[in-house]
């Protein structure tokens, strides 16, 4: 195993589903047998799987004021794509999609998500083969999005991502990320186990294919407000671009920053463990 392979273990079984999703599989059978990575409990259909992402898409950009007249002639990156589930809900709302992602076989399955229950011409996808890089020009979007993705990296890797969505933005960055609650006391070191078993040969792709132990080992990182910010301002290429900051949480999770000129505050149906940075870039 790559020593990037090796220190980005909480991947394996990212890799697992990418492999099941370049096996001749119909979408519907990929989506059915890959819930132990995107969790899809309530339905066994690519269709049901889209809606679940459809409906998240509209709760969240109405929430931060960006509704359909706004953005149809924008152009969106969505950081961690997976296999679609809200690209294609993105295509109907923007005048493009950048759909981004480390695994290439998701990108493909993507792409036929999106050509059933979205709008194809609106589509690109682009492959993170570093999991830390974007390969656009700077202030190509309009928009940068990512949702359940950050948690799963890295926190250096997570960090390089706030920075290159800022520099491809000339608009707005929302990115979600997962910061400590309670449970994290037995869940973060759990985690660090299970991610240690993945790296034994046979053993650790077999386990990597158990729901509970996904749930378990993907959870990378727990990066706080202050960090993220912190980070941002002590990066010159960022903060130089950025106009305002405001991180949204839930009202069951009051967030504190000790950082000044950012605004925080609530937002409706956010995970008490969730949290949104909100940049505008100048």
């Amino acid at each position: 195993m790559a020593d990037s392979d090796r220190r980005r273990s909480q991947f394996v079984p990212w890799r697992s589903a990418g492999n099941r999703t370049d096996s001749g599989l119909t979408a519907d059978e990929v989506v059915a047998s890959t819930g132990w990575v995107f969790d899809n409990r309530r339905g066994a259909s690519l269709e049901q799987f889209v809606e679940t992402g459809r409906r998240e898409v509209a709760r969240y950009l109405d929430q931060f004021g960006l509704g359909p007249e706004r953005t149809r002639d924008m152009a969106l990156l969505e950081i961690g794509s997976g296999i679609g589930r809200m690209t294609a809900a993105f295509t109907g709302r923007f005048g493009s999609v950048c759909a981004a992602d480390i695994d290439a076989a998701f990108l493909e399955r993507c792409r036929e998500t999106v050509s059933r229950h979205g709008r194809p011409e609106r589509l690109r996808t682009l492959h993170l083969s570093d999991g830390r890089s974007v390969p656009l020009p700077d202030r190509s979007v309009d928009v940068a999005f990512s949702y359940i993705t950050l948690q799963h990296c890295e926190r250096s890797d997570a960090l390089a991502l706030v920075d290159e969505a800022i520099r491809v933005s000339r608009g707005t960055v929302l990115l979600n990320f997962r910061s400590w609650v309670r449970s994290d006391v037995l869940l973060v070191p759990l985690g660090w186990l299970v991610r240690r078993l993945w790296r034994v040969p046979v053993v650790g792709r077999r386990v990597s294919l158990m729901r509970f132990a996904t749930r378990l080992g993907w959870q990378a990182n727990r990066l706080s407000p202050d960090e993220v910010v912190a980070h941002l301002r002590a990066t010159p290429a960022s903060s130089a671009r950025i106009r305002s900051i405001a991180v949204r949480h839930s009202h069951r999770k009051v967030r504190t920053v000790h950082h000044e000129g950012v605004d925080v505050g609530p937002m409706k149906r956010v995970n008490r463990s969730h949290w949104w940075l909100v940049v505008e870039v100048a």
